[in-house]
């Protein structure tokens, strides 16, 4: 294999310029070509802006405010604020259906869910007696029937958004009273409205 003329020992000195200059052309292609390539890369997309989450926690203040003069059962937690809606104030013992008389209270509620964008969770709760009927095996699927009865009423009468909403079932396993007196169980048969704190 014959070496470079400019490698040769006899070669003039006047060409090795040529190796460095070879080398700064190099470098400089290299530098072009990733300050193309650099430029054609797609921008990425801008996030939408997050509402923050004081203005958002205010907003459950407020709706607690208005909610309070109704003498409903109200409590802000971590996850957000909570009205409680016993059994008796919604439906018929060992029933699904809304009572009438509860229609006034569930308007209040649904006009405040209208002035807030936070989503709503529907949960059903029970006492601990088992409950078999024509329509239900157990306390599970009534209390996942009575929130969704409630979720049907509040999108079909009230307008609210059903993306907005969804539903839970706890059966008798988180029970706020003691499920051995008349009184305890009554407190355990319940609907929690949970309007989420979005911003936690």
């Amino acid at each position: 294999m014959m070496t470079p003329k400019y490698f040769q020992k006899d070669a003039p000195k006047t060409d090795r310029w040529m190796i460095s200059y070879l080398d700064v052309l190099t470098i400089l292609l290299i530098f072009f070509v990733a300050v193309a390539a650099r430029a054609l890369t797609p921008a990425q997309p801008v996030p939408a802006p997050v509402t923050p989450a004081p203005q958002i926690h205010q907003k459950l203040l407020a709706a607690q405010e208005k909610l309070q003069k109704y003498n409903l059962d109200l409590r802000m937690e971590q996850r957000g604020l909570v009205i409680s809606l016993p059994q008796t104030i919604l439906f018929p013992s060992g029933e699904d259906q809304i009572s009438p008389d509860a229609i006034p209270v569930v308007a209040e509620i649904a006009a405040v869910l209208r002035d807030i964008p936070n989503r709503v969770t529907l949960i059903g709760h029970a006492d601990s007696v088992p409950i078999h009927n024509h329509r239900f095996n157990d306390n599970w699927e009534l209390s996942a029937a009575r929130g969704l009865r409630l979720l049907d009423l509040l999108t079909s009468q009230y307008g609210i958004d059903e993306s907005r909403l969804s539903i839970s079932s706890d059966g008798s396993c988180r029970p706020r009273d003691t499920n051995d007196t008349p009184e305890g169980r009554a407190n355990n048969r319940r609907v929690e409205i949970v309007i989420l704190d979005d911003g936690s």
